[in-house]
């Protein structure tokens, strides 16, 4: 049985297509538009997955929405009716859209199937799994466990904002739910909002702010006195209830009632462009802490009504990897698993699954194997495409042969060149996890700086994340499990650690960063914290031979990975796409599969104009 799963219209569109229960491919579309967080329907990624998968539209079984927009319409409806007459402007905003687009959803999707198959064969039947099941089936459905309680959370669906169920071979069972507008993600969001960067993109910018917060000062202590006690009321079981006349998401046109919110906190909100203050380090650190709190006690509160003995996490709330790294040290499940695409692109697995698990019946795939294949569900380029693209553009490129490649990039990487590492199957995903991946030195002092500011782009206060050895992590960071999807945020050993002067915490965003505060300051955050990825052989053997040959030559089995993009961008998909990204930055070195490109060798270092781009991207 073949099953298509789609995810769009609202961010992160995305398409997977599955096998007998076996997924086969998934995307987001941003990967092929370039159009980051791209909400409109996937269909390029739709096209890749079925000409990955060899089959027509018209062959598959099912087609799976990942929520059901009619109830998110009466949820809309509720809302407006339960606030009239406040939020009118945003009710005719909104009323505008669901009448032309969103009400008509289901004909709409039809329409663009008809676009990719033929309009004189039939389609197969298009079904509409809940939003929260979608996110439950992502996670349950590619464990390991024939039996867990799924966690879910989010900002919210069609009106739930986390839901507690349970998985039990092929059923999906809710037991628990929170309700819009109470959401953890809709609060952390505000906060994303209030300090200056953008809603279902910036929080992960505000997560990694939050450590250069001072949780010993006044100040931080306030801003959770204020969250705790004004904005909401956190409850033991985790639920929350949210204050309303504080925020303005359910009937305005912005996430919070900014008059309030400078009354309380005692300063106005910042503006993208606005130098990041102490302040607001602070902020971050405090919605952080009171996050971790909420995510701990709704774990506590779905081991008491389920019993169960491990957990599955899915929902945007599920890449805190900070949050989840609390929840790991707290012990309250023998096994944790957090889908990797927790946020609405995974929603197009797990619809995909619900339907063929919940709605066909169909007996969970009983496998310790990683059912999500190291996320690594993407296009490949051949040998062959890669080089007909390298000699379009007249690059200079060396080809290299395995193992000689290992130890060439890996001597590079000793220089402390900055290498872009594009190999095989793209991720799926908000990661790169080392098949279109940055790379560089983890033992050098600058490399964070270089990298984000004269290659990314971006903050200069973003931290870099280390891949590890699997077998070696625990040497160098206090892991207690494998980390392959770069999820769970940890300390960094003891034994390689850097003693902090006495008044570290008073120190200023620019002096922390400066502060070396272990053997390894290229991945080592102001709180001597990292966001792990562990590389194992089986699942990503290219990048385990360069961490190898690396650690050959330094004895260090550590890398820093990040994604091979610029600051707004999408990770590359192409090698044109690459290409791009290498010919315009000051990165040193790049390899596409077999293929190693020097930037002082090339002579004409120029933008690949973006038609010509697409063009080839095509092909």
């Amino acid at each position: 049985m073949i099953i298509i799963g789609i995810s769009a219209y609202y961010h992160d569109s995305a398409c997977a297509i599955i096998k007998d229960g076996e997924i086969i491919a998934a995307a987001q579309e941003e990967r092929f538009s370039r159009i980051k967080n791209d909400k409109n329907f996937p269909a390029e990624a739709l096209k890749f997955c079925l000409d990955f998968a060899n089959v027509s539209i018209h062959e598959v079984d099912a087609i799976a929405f990942y929520e059901k927009p009619f109830l998110k319409f009466e949820r809309l409806l509720e809302t407006y009716l339960y606030f009239a007459p406040k939020g009118v402007i945003s009710f005719i905003k909104s009323m505008s859209t669901w009448v032309k687009e969103k009400f008509f959803l289901k004909k709409i999707i039809k329409d663009e199937l008809l676009k990719i198959g033929n309009k004189k064969l039939k389609l197969p039947p298009i079904l509409f799994p809940e939003h929260h099941l979608s996110h439950a089936a992502s996670a349950y459905f590619t464990s390991a466990f024939s039996n867990a309680a799924i966690l879910t959370i989010d900002a919210v669906g069609e009106s739930v904002s986390t839901s507690i169920y349970t998985g039990v071979n092929n059923e999906l069972t809710s037991i628990q739910e929170m309700k819009f507008p109470n959401s953890v993600g809709l609060l952390y969001s505000a906060f994303t909002y209030y300090l200056g960067f953008e809603v279902n993109n910036g929080e992960y910018k505000l997560m990694g702010l939050a450590p250069y917060g001072n949780i010993h000062a006044e100040e931080t202590a306030k801003f959770i006195k204020i969250i705790k006690e004004e904005l909401c009321t956190v409850y033991n079981d985790g639920s929350i209830f949210l204050h309303q006349k504080y925020f303005n998401y359910a009937t305005g046109l912005t996430m919070v009632n900014q008059k309030k919110w400078n009354g309380l906190f005692g300063f106005n909100r910042r503006n993208e462009s606005d130098e990041l203050e102490q302040r607001h380090c602070n902020m971050a650190l405090a919605i952080q802490t009171v996050t971790e709190e909420i995510v701990i006690k709704l774990a506590y509160e779905t081991k008491h009504v389920t019993g169960a003995f491990n957990l599955c996490l899915a929902g945007g709330v599920a890449l805190n990897c900070v949050a989840n790294g609390k929840l790991q040290n707290e012990n309250i499940f023998e096994n944790i698993y957090i889908q990797p695409a927790a946020g609405d692109a995974g929603g197009s697995i797990g619809a995909a699954l619900a339907v063929y698990h919940v709605f066909y019946g169909a007996t969970k795939n009983e496998t310790r194997n990683d059912l999500m294949k190291g996320a690594f569900l993407g296009p490949a380029f051949t040998n062959d495409e890669t080089e007909k693209i390298l000699n379009k553009f007249q690059l200079k490129y060396h080809r290299q042969a395995v193992p000689f490649l290992y130890d060439t990039v890996a001597t590079y990487l000793c220089e402390e060149k900055v290498v872009g590492w594009f190999q095989d199957r793209m991720e799926f995903g908000p990661r790169a996890l080392g098949n279109r991946s940055i790379l560089g030195d983890a033992r050098s002092t600058y490399m964070q700086e270089k990298i984000n500011l004269k290659i990314k782009f971006r903050e200069s206060f973003r931290p870099f994340a280390p891949v590890v050895l699997a077998d070696k992590a625990e040497e160098y960071f206090d892991c207690k499990t494998a980390s392959p999807y770069m999820l769970l945020v940890q300390q960094v050993s003891q034994k390689y650690k850097v003693a902090l002067p006495e008044n570290y915490q008073e120190f200023s965003m620019k002096d922390k960063l400066k502060q070396a505060k272990s053997a390894l300051p290229g991945i080592t955050h102001v709180d001597c914290s990292a966001r792990i990825q562990t590389v194992h052989e089986d699942t990503n053997p290219k990048l385990y031979s360069l961490l190898k040959a690396f650690e050959k030559k330094t004895g260090v089995p550590v890398l820093i990975n990040t994604s091979f993009n610029v600051k707004e961008e999408p990770i590359v998909c192409t090698p044109t796409d690459a290409i791009n990204c290498f010919m315009n930055t000051d990165m040193d070195i790049l390899v596409l599969n077999d293929f190693v490109l020097i930037k002082d060798e090339q002579t004409d270092i120029r933008m690949i104009k973006k038609k010509e781009a697409t063009k080839i991207n095509q092909q």
